[in-house]
């Protein structure tokens, strides 16, 4: 009823009313975000992995930290999963959210700043010590309608913090590049950074770099993961933390739920659990993947594509998969209100090279899914599960059925072994 009814609001309507409870949502809990060191964080892709990473920085440096992502919030500690399908709350939420922190005696606190957050007006009332932009590809242009559109609503972000964080090997960094003192830039090719990686070494088990002759061990794979802790390293610079003590909080942080996720299992196979929705996280993921595959294991991807968004980059991913994976198995995501068959039908026209029941099986039931690729999975082979991550629910229409890819595969791999 609610998704019928708003389609009847013009959605500056809907900003003025989103934007107005976060006024007066920040007014009634006395303007926490004025009592804290606040950095956030924006992006297409990274922006989770990066914040957990700003708080483990600030943690290290004697900080108490509350944390607001899509997968997480935690508050000095104290943790709880975020099952609102949300990256960031709405602005009555994320104010009490501000305002437990405040009580708690936090004095930082490290938020995951969506596009449809900013362009709403959900985070007014929050001045950003810090700005951070990861990157911006394609991705929510059913809302954004262009790029330009998407980028604006990023760079509202900046447009109040009184420092920033840039990557420079993003697409057209100067879009958020003021030019001033308070501005920090990173980047693992171009050495003018003030935040330059060089002698990298990344695996599948890890990555190490250096900065300004400090050395970091990351434990999160993939040259785009050293671009996230360069941004953390950034943040956490601009308030004042030194490399070395960056360089500790980043060794700490051993996993991000639902990012490069290992499952463990009998198979001696590797199986990952990856939020990847865009065709840019898609192309990064199966890249590193690929260039750790040895002939002759196959590399099987079971993904879909979320409904009531982006239309067009369906086979742009599809595309993307096949051109790394030898069996592709699609399925259900968060099908929402549309079709989950058309769905698949525009996932599937940019999928080449791939035989129907061979190398290419529709199945909508995730767990049928999951339970077919663990069915074709050798030791040596690695199994990539996309599009949901940490996730705690499957949206079909109006109802949120309880589902966590992580615990699906631990299920399905009992079975398996009688």
């Amino acid at each position: 009823m609610k998704h019928f009814l708003s389609r009847f609001f013009p959605q500056r309507i809907k900003n003025f009313l989103h934007a107005s409870e976060a006024v007066l949502s920040s007014w009634y809990f006395n303007h926490p975000a004025e009592k804290l060191v606040i950095i956030g964080v924006t992006g297409t892709n990274g922006k989770t992995t990066t914040c957990q990473l700003i708080a483990s920085i600030l943690e290290e440096d004697g900080k108490k930290v509350a944390l607001a992502t899509t997968i997480n919030f935690r508050i000095s500690g104290r943790e709880k999963i975020n099952a609102s399908k949300f990256t960031t709350l709405s602005g009555r939420k994320l104010q009490r959210f501000l305002k437990e922190a405040v009580d708690a005696g936090c004095t930082h606190a490290v938020l995951e700043v969506s596009s449809h957050a900013l362009d709403q007006g959900r985070v007014r009332n929050i001045s950003y010590e810090v700005a951070v932009i990861t990157n911006v590809t394609r991705e929510h242009l059913d809302y954004h309608k262009t790029m330009e559109g998407y980028r604006r609503a990023k760079r509202r972000l900046f447009q109040k913090a009184k420092k920033s964080v840039v990557n420079l090997d993003m697409w057209e960094p100067d879009f958020f590049l003021k030019g001033d003192a308070e501005e920090w830039t990173y980047s693992t090719v171009k050495d003018t950074a003030d935040l330059f990686a060089h002698s990298i070494t990344t695996s599948l088990e890890g990555s190490s770099f250096v900065v300004s002759q400090v050395s970091f061990r990351l434990q999160l794979p993939g040259v785009f993961n050293i671009e996230n802790a360069l941004a953390a390293i950034g943040a956490a610079s601009a308030v004042g933390v030194t490399l070395e003590t960056a360089a500790r909080g980043i060794e700490k942080v051993t996993l991000v739920q639902g990012r490069m996720d290992r499952v463990e299992n009998p198979l001696g196979a590797d199986i990952f659990i990856d939020y990847a929705v865009t065709p840019d996280a898609l192309e990064k993921l199966y890249a590193l993947v690929s260039s750790a595959r040895k002939a002759p294991s196959k590399i099987i991807a079971v993904f879909g594509a979320c409904g009531d968004r982006d239309r067009g980059k369906r086979p742009i991913m599809g595309k993307i998969v096949s051109s790394h994976a030898d069996i592709i198995i699609l399925t259900n995501e968060d099908p929402y209100y549309e079709d989950p068959e058309q769905i698949l039908d525009e996932i599937e026209k940019g999928i080449s090279g791939k035989k129907k029941d061979l190398s290419l099986f529709r199945i909508l039931d995730r767990r049928e899914a999951i339970r077919k690729a663990l069915s074709l999975l050798r030791p040596g082979d690695t199994l990539l599960l996309t599009g949901k991550g940490a996730e705690e629910t499957l949206a079909i229409g109006e109802e949120r059925l309880p589902w966590n890819d992580r615990s699906v595969i631990e299920e399905e791999l009992r079975k398996l072994q009688g």
